[in-house]
């Protein structure tokens, strides 16, 4: 039977309070991130039953109130991540699969573990673009910029992921500080093993690298504040992706 006749539409359903929490207004800086971790969360957890219908397009983003051009980008990513599927024609709409990625109620898929590799890099990476935009010059600008290039034409996410390691740790040598290389070696090290749990939809590394390029650009003009405070978006970013598209509990 197809979703479209079988599923329950969001918007008829009655909401408790933790499913009327998924429909709250994103919060900016963070929105596209942000709507995927609050809908993906939603369907790990079952408050978005497998085979339930979204509201449609118009109805959502105003009930989220982000731009329909945000909402779209959320819903592609968690479409490629197998988490929602787009049904065509008469009854269709945008529909939970019928075997999404779940897990036991747990209200942070994170877990310790993972949260303290994400303190950890906030600590390391703000304090590494503060002093790159005080050391570093225009051949390291340069070489982010190269790096930034190479992750637009990544084949793949392998590629990708090799050139976002290398963006990295390219910032902590421009902080002209060893120990930091070695503390972002180490934080990259960490990540990896994190985002190699999710899937890796092209919205979400297309929109990481809009980031990246925007901070090179930052640094180029000395702005350590509004740097520091991007850099911060970036990552808080990436625990948004996480807890949205991680299907259990990392140890």
């Amino acid at each position: 039977m197809a979703p479209g006749n079988r599923a329950v539409n969001v918007r008829l359903m009655e909401r408790d309070a933790a499913l009327e929490a998924v429909f709250q207004p994103v919060r900016a800086p963070t929105t596209f991130e942000e709507t995927v971790e609050r809908l993906g969360t939603a369907i790990r957890l079952g408050l978005l039953a497998p085979g339930s219908r979204l509201p449609s397009e118009r109805e959502l983003a105003a009930e989220l109130r982000i731009s329909r051009s945000t909402l779209r980008e959320a819903i592609t990513t968690l479409t490629q991540s197998g988490h929602l599927t787009a049904q065509r024609g008469r009854g269709g709409g945008t529909f939970v699969v019928s075997d999404p990625p779940l897990a036991d109620h747990d209200p942070d898929p994170l877990g310790q573990g993972a949260w303290s590799v994400l303190e950890h890099r906030v600590a390391i990476e703000a304090g590494v673009v503060l002093l790159a935009s005080e050391r570093a010059d225009d051949s390291d600008f340069d070489r982010l910029d190269d790096l930034v290039d190479r992750m637009a034409d990544a084949a793949d996410f392998e590629d990708y992921r090799r050139a976002d390691i290398r963006f990295h740790i390219a910032l902590a040598e421009c902080a002209r500080s060893p120990r930091l290389v070695s503390e972002m070696t180490e934080v990259q090290g960490a990540m990896s093993d994190l985002i190699g749990l999710i899937a890796h939809p092209h919205q979400v590394l297309t929109h990481s690298n809009e980031q990246h390029r925007s901070l090179v650009q930052l640094l180029r003009r000395g702005d350590a504040t509004r740097a520091v405070g991007l850099m911060r978006e970036h990552i808080e970013g990436t625990e948004h992706i996480l807890g949205g598209l991680l299907p259990r509990t990392a140890s």
